[in-house]
């Protein structure tokens, strides 16, 4: 089985920064894509950012220019570096695994439980 641990969260004043960091265990032999998403209070999940093999990247545009998403593929790690946060990107972040390989199955996609990240003065 595939599990998905976030660290990181915690509060924040506006214009600073946090490091979220993901680390994804079992039988791995692959992940084709690691990336992140959010839940604000009262709203739908929605996707923050991708890495795919290879070093492909794609931002939600209301994170782009602030937030940098990195990849150990070796470690099978993924981390999102967010600067100049904002009230708004308040929400638990969950990180997201997707094309996983095992050495006895596949999966789609997995996901972490999630970790809070709150912007406030």
């Amino acid at each position: 089985q595939v599990q998905l641990v976030e660290s990181g969260g915690g509060l924040v004043q506006p214009g600073g920064s946090l490091r979220l960091s993901c680390a994804a265990s079992g039988s791995i032999v692959s992940i084709n894509a690691m990336g992140w998403y959010r839940q604000a209070p009262e709203k739908e999940r929605e996707w923050v950012a991708t890495i795919y093999n290879g070093g492909r990247i794609k931002y939600a545009n209301s994170v782009k220019g602030r937030f940098t998403i990195s990849r150990d593929s070796a470690k099978n790690t993924v981390s999102l570096q967010m600067n100049s946060l904002k009230p708004e990107d308040t929400a638990v972040y969950y990180c997201s695994a997707e094309g996983v390989f095992t050495t006895v199955d596949y999966g789609m996609q997995y996901w972490g439980k999630g970790t809070l990240v709150t912007v406030s003065s």
